[in-house]
C-alpha cells in the first residue's frame, strides 16, 4: 500500500527536488501541496514540477485528513519549524527540510512533540544517503581508518545566484549566519555524524563585495574534540564550486576523501592491505544516486515499520545546535 504524503510549502531550494521524488516514488501518493501565501504560489508554483498537483486551499485540507501519514515541510527556514509542529499535533510524520529554524529551543519543542507521539522527525540531509558518505561513516565506525584525528570539509556555491534566490532567505539564521548556515549544514550533519558534539565551535563569519552586505558570504569554523579537528567552510563566491565540493577524514589507519560530492568521486589510502583494499592511494568506486530519493525510501522504511530512523532524534538535535554554534547564532 503507497504511503500518503502532502507537501507543506514551496520556498525551500530543495522544494521542487523534493516534490519530483514523492511524484515519482512507486510507494508514495503525493495527495497535494499547500502553500500560504498567494504570491510565494504565483512566483515559485509555476514550475513544471507542479503540473497537474493538487492545490489545497487550506492547511486544514491535509492535516485533517487522517489518510495522509507524512508531511514534507518545505517552506522557508522561518516557517518550517511551525509547520512541523502543526503535523506533528495531527498525527503526522515529518520530513523537515534543513537548517531546522533558528531557535533552539523551538526546535527542542518540535523534538519533544515527535518523541511523546512516537512519531518519526526527519532532517533533510541528502549526504546521509550518498554512497561516499556511507562508506566513509561505516569505515569510521567501524574503526578500519583507525583514530579519526582531522575532519575537513568545503562545500560553496557560485556568486552568481539571481535575485529570486536570495528573496528565499529571510530569517535571522539566514541572514546573520550566512552560507554558513544555509548550505553548509549538510557537511557539519556529517561531522556531527563522525565525531559527535564537538566540545568547542569557533566561527569566521565574514562578508566581501558590494552585493547583498547583510549576508554573510565567506566563511568557516572550526571545531574541536577531544582527540581531533575539523574545520569546515563555505562561500558563496567561488566559479564552478560544484566541482570543488569535498570531505575529507584523516585517520591513524588511513585516510578517505570525496571530490566531488556529486557525483561522488571517493579515494582512499591505507597504511597496509586489508579489508580487500591495497596499501596507499586508490580510487573506489561509488554509486551517483540521484539526491533524495534514498532518503524518501528511508522515511517509507520507518513509517511501515521496515526499519528504524537514519538519525536518532538526539542526533537532529546536535547538529542543529552545532549549526547554530558554527553559524554564530548561539
Amino acid at each position: 500500500m503507497k504511503i500518503k504524503f502532502a507537501q507543506y510549502g514551496i520556498s525551500h531550494d530543495h522544494a521542487t527536488g523534493k516534490t519530483r521524488v514523492m511524484r515519482e516514488n512507486e510507494n508514495v501518493e503525493l495527495c497535494g501541496v499547500f502553500e500560504p501565501s498567494p504570491d510565494v504560489r504565483d512566483w515559485l508554483g509555476e514550475n513544471s514540477v507542479y503540473e497537474g498537483v493538487r492545490w489545497y486551499s487550506s492547511k486544514e485540507k491535509f492535516l485533517d485528513d487522517d489518510s495522509i501519514q507524512c508531511i514534507a515541510c518545505q517552506g522557508r527556514v522561518s516557517e518550517n519549524l511551525a509547520f512541523a509542529k502543526e503535523a506533528l499535533e495531527h498525527g503526522k510524520h515529518v520530513w523537515l527540510d534543513k537548517p531546522a529554524g533558528d531557535d533552539l529551543d523551538e526546535f527542542r519543542s518540535v523534538l519533544d512533540l515527535a518523541r511523546q507521539k512516537g512519531l518519526l522527525l526527519q532532517l533533510g540531509y541528502m549526504f546521509r544517503t550518498n554512497a561516499a558518505f556511507e562508506f566513509i561513516y561505516d569505515w569510521v565506525k567501524s574503526g578500519k581508518l583507525g583514530q579519526i584525528f582531522s575532519v575537513r570539509g568545503r562545500m560553496s556555491s557560485p556568486g552568481n545566484s539571481s535575485d529570486d534566490h536570495w528573496k528565499r532567505w529571510d530569517s535571522r539564521g539566514e541572514r546573520e549566519g550566512g552560507i554558513m548556515f544555509v548550505l553548509l549544514c549538510h557537511l557539519i550533519d556529517q561531522v556531527v555524524g563522525l565525531l559527535g558534539r564537538p566540545d568547542s565551535v569557533t566561527p569566521y563569519l565574514r562578508h566581501e563585495g558590494e552585493k547583498y552586505p547583510w549576508f554573510q558570504n565567506n566563511t568557516a569554523a572550526v571545531f574541536e574534540y577531544p582527540n581531533a579537528l575539523a574545520i569546515v567552510e563555505s562561500t558563496c563566491l567561488e566559479h564552478d564550486s560544484g566541482k570543488s565540493r569535498r570531505f575529507e577524514v584523516y585517520g591513524s589507519r588511513g585516510t578517505a576523501i570525496i571530490e566531488p560530492l556529486e557525483p561522488p568521486s571517493l579515494r582512499l589510502c591505507l597504511d597496509e592491505d586489508r579489508d580487500g583494499f591495497k596499501k596507499g592511494w586508490q580510487d573506489i568506486p561509488v554509486e551517483a544516486r540521484p539526491r533524495y530519493m534514498d532518503n524518501l525510501d528511508s522515511i517509507i522504511g520507518v513509517i511501515r515499520g521496515e526499519k528504524d530512523p537514519d538519525r536518532t532524534l538526539e542526533h537532529e538535535l546536535d547538529v542543529q545546535e552545532t549549526v547554530l554554534r558554527a553559524a554564530g547564532l548561539t
